[in-house]
């Protein structure tokens, strides 16, 4: 009988195969293999062009998780058009494997649902929600330069001397957009909503005064604010911003019905792995809760607040429900 040598490296990497066979079954496996991620290039987009409110947001963000992951880069991939639609569309078909993220906000996943009778993506099916990241109020801004109000009353007194209230949008079905309406309500105005493709086009019509307002977020309006370039006569928040607190509330100035505001939030493709998400959210939160990550957030004009999944999930399907009353007192569709 012959005898054939087995070398020592097939014996070798038998070991090997059971050793990793059996660590896989050792309590705390799953824990290391959730700890491996990332080990590649994180992209995040952003459905609006750059310098704007979520553009701002997702850089802040991406530079802090790229310092937690050490080597790994995180990039901000801006796919603008359609109020945001273009880039959920193309998050929610992208592989769920955490290496596509999303940073979304109010209009995409709360107020979409209800302008559209058919999306291209499903807000609660096609998306995991992972932390919700600032939450920002909105200020009514117009140009010194063709509007001599410097409070709400004395403006909405104006535009009725005018030919009407023309109110500027960054896009239909927007936060904006319907905040345009609740302001109208609150002030017993009928405004006109004036929809532009981009924030640079809306106030491209704010300073040429085709238009006598806009409401724009805290973040992009504070840089014109401060340059003198635009006036901002109240904000929608429950009590002023820090980034810009000589602006009085539009409840101070007796519109106490008058609140709103809009958030930004990271989603992962739907079936994304559990303990992958679960990794995200708690270095999201390890980002925001640093004091220089939060204290960049807030000087960008944004309120830093990270929560958990489930949290959320349910401020997304909240914020549906009480856009969706706002959408249906309009009764605006958007197809």
């Amino acid at each position: 009988m012959t005898f054939h040598a087995v070398p020592f490296s097939v014996f070798s990497a038998r070991r090997s195969l059971l050793a990793a066979s059996l660590l896989a079954l050792l309590p705390g496996a799953g824990a290391q293999a959730q700890a491996a991620y990332p080990t590649r290039t994180v992209r995040i987009i952003v459905g609006f062009p750059a310098g704007t409110g979520p553009d701002i947001v997702a850089r802040l963000l991406a530079q802090k998780l790229s310092e937690g992951w050490g080597n790994v880069g995180v990039v901000v991939d801006n796919k603008p058009g359609a109020g945001g639609l273009i880039a959920a569309s193309e998050a929610a078909r992208a592989t769920p494997d955490g290496s596509t993220l999303m940073l979304g906000e109010t209009g995409q996943l709360s107020i979409a649902p209800n302008t559209y009778s058919k999306l291209p993506y499903d807000p609660q099916k096609d998306f995991a929600p992972v932390s919700q990241v600032v939450t920002t109020d909105f200020v009514l801004l117009v140009n010194p330069q063709k509007v001599p109000s410097r409070n709400v009353k004395d403006f909405v007194d104006w535009t009725r001397q005018q030919k009407g209230m023309f109110m500027a949008t960054f896009g239909a079905g927007t936060p904006g957009h319907f905040g345009a309406y609740l302001f109208g309500e609150a002030v017993k105005a009928q405004p006109e909503a004036v929809h532009y493709k981009s924030t640079g086009d809306a106030l491209g019509g704010l300073f040429s005064g085709d238009v006598q307002g806009v409401f724009a977020t805290v973040g992009l309006a504070a840089a014109n604010v401060k340059a003198g370039k635009l006036v901002a006569l109240g904000s929608t928040g429950a009590t002023r911003t820090s980034a810009l607190p000589e602006v009085p509330t539009m409840k101070e100035q007796g519109y106490s019905n008058l609140a709103f505001n809009s958030w930004f939030g990271i989603v992962a493709p739907a079936k994304t792995p559990v303990d992958i998400l679960n990794k995200l959210n708690s270095d999201i939160l390890k980002a925001l809760q640093s004091p220089d990550g939060k204290a960049k957030m807030e000087e960008a004009g944004f309120h830093a607040t990270g929560t958990s999944r489930e949290a959320f999930a349910r401020i997304i399907q909240a914020d549906t429900a009480t856009w969706g009353k706002a959408v249906a007192a309009t009764g605006f569709k958007a197809d």
